[in-house]
């Protein structure tokens, strides 16, 4: 089931920046969500954090990184081919990788890249905690939007693992496509700008300020709403 706002469907530059996108995506899970207890907030890094925070501080849920990472294309990488989980399972846009003629070894290339980043920000992020106890509790996976959804798929997958009651998924703003692609695959999708994207889709778009995350970035939201209890306590 999709769960979006319909005077917001189309339309460009909604959100001020990200929190301002947290904080109206926390207000529209206030209203619509079916589940308010056991609730568990995962963020993906990082561009998913500013977003995850304030809804977990909002509707007092509990926080976590999920580390999953989109396979960038070589020549755009702000757009993606696929994603990586942190366990190494991939996920590709086969229909994506024929159309740019990206051969099997430049593939598992930019998959190896993407698995050591991962990795990376699994050390700097979590050193040596665990991440929080999914089974049977209710899950919102967060991101600051969806263009293909195939990060999106890889997060939902990795999280069905370990067996939570229900999985939503939380974004300010989806395509069409990332919607439709992962329908199936969760029990509901909240989210507030729902756009056709044609031809091209950019999250950036619904934002007026936007602008990539850093390390530093992710640690400062974690310490702003006290998010950062299952986290390393330093940033070296």
């Amino acid at each position: 089931m999709l769960i979006d706002k319909k005077d917001y469907r189309e339309k460009l530059f909604l959100f001020k920046d990200r929190e301002d996108a947290g904080k109206k995506l926390a207000k529209f899970l206030e209203e619509n969500l079916p589940e308010k207890t056991d609730l568990i907030i995962l963020a993906i890094p990082r561009g998913g954090v500013p977003i995850g925070c304030i809804l977990a501080r909002l509707l007092n849920a509990v926080f976590d990184l999920i580390l999953v990472r989109k396979i960038p294309i070589p020549w755009n990488p702000e757009a993606g081919l696929g994603a990586v989980t942190s366990d190494g399972d991939v996920f590709i846009d086969e229909k994506l990788v024929d159309y740019l003629r990206i051969d099997e070894k430049t593939l598992e290339q930019l998959i190896s890249d993407v698995l050591k980043e991962i990795k990376r920000r699994e050390k700097k992020y979590l050193g040596d905690k665990k991440h929080v106890e999914l089974r049977d509790k209710n899950v919102i996976v967060v991101d600051d939007g969806l263009a293909t959804g195939y990060t999106m798929l890889a997060a939902i997958n990795h999280a069905k693992k370990f067996k939570p009651k229900k999985i939503y998924v939380g974004v300010p703003t989806a395509s069409k496509g990332a919607v439709s692609l992962l329908m199936e695959h969760v029990d509901s999708i909240f989210c507030l700008n729902v756009r056709s994207g044609v031809p091209y889709f950019a999250v950036a778009d619904a934002y007026e300020n936007w602008r990539d995350l850093t390390d530093e970035d992710v640690f400062r939201y974690l310490e702003i709403y006290h998010c950062g209890s299952n986290f390393r306590k330093t940033r070296k």
